[in-house]
């Protein structure tokens, strides 16, 4: 009984705390002494560069005032690339006097511009009512590059980029014609795919007619069974038609 009294004690309702073990000692590898020996026997200080050789410089070489400054090329000689202008005329120089031309000017003017092209006007555009005027040509509304020679010519770069495109898709369907040749697959003609397409909305008919003709009530478990059975036959009809007229090309493995 004291035994018992003392298991039930108010103390030992109280959660006692938890001592963690101690850790195990950390691991250092056996061979880390003649790891670092090796280290030390190929490794030395300042081996790829070397230690610094070079002239202790002089203390009479020291910086001196605007050393470090620009200095201008030696002054020399200006030599005159261009040849001289004329000099300046003299007050006492005049200009010949008394000149005159038989030239008839309004004639020749006139000669001129019977004789000439007519200039022609420049293209423009207005765009408001207020008579806003714009050039036509840099406007975008002449059709200039519809009359080159090479307008709607197919670039070089892209007809060599689709005969790669068409060379990459022929290699593809080699390849897969090839995969499919070892995997013993065949091909569905057009004849065999419409067959066997007209076959099962045939047998779809076939099962939809028998659906038909059940009874309105189904009182019993057999019409249940019997019903259930024809509406999965449907539907796994309906989703074969639907997969054959979806694709063109159908895959079916040989028979061994």
């Amino acid at each position: 009984m004291e035994s018992a009294c003392l298991s039930e004690s108010i103390y030992n309702l109280i959660p006692s705390d938890l001592k963690e073990p101690p850790q195990p000692p950390r691991y250092s590898s056996m061979f880390k002494e003649a790891v670092k020996n090796d280290m030390k026997k190929f490794k030395t200080s300042m081996k790829t560069m070397g230690p610094a050789k070079v002239e202790v410089p002089s203390p009479k070489d020291f910086l001196k005032k605007h050393s470090k400054e620009k200095s201008l090329p030696p002054k020399g000689k200006f030599q005159r690339r261009d040849a001289r202008k004329p000099a300046v005329p003299l007050r006492t120089d005049h200009p010949v006097m008394g000149i005159q031309s038989g030239k008839n000017f309004i004639n020749t003017n006139a000669a001129d511009v019977i004789m000439g092209v007519a200039k022609k006007p420049k293209p423009i555009y207005v765009d408001k009512r207020t008579g806003d005027k714009h050039d036509l040509e840099t406007s975008g509304l002449v059709p200039k590059y519809i009359n080159k020679k090479d307008y709607g010519v197919i670039p070089e770069y892209i007809c060599k980029r689709n005969e790669e495109v068409k060379k990459a898709q022929e290699e593809y369907n080699n390849y897969i014609q090839e995969s499919l040749r070892k995997a013993a697959m065949k091909r569905l003609s057009d004849e065999e795919r419409e067959g066997v397409l007209q076959g099962l909305k045939k047998n779809w008919e076939e099962v939809h007619k028998e659906f038909q003709s059940l009874s309105v009530f189904i009182d019993s478990i057999p019409k249940k069974i019997r019903k259930q059975k024809l509406e999965e036959e449907m539907k796994q009809l309906e989703y074969d038609i639907s997969v054959l007229e979806k694709h063109k090309i159908i895959y079916i493995a040989n028979k061994k």
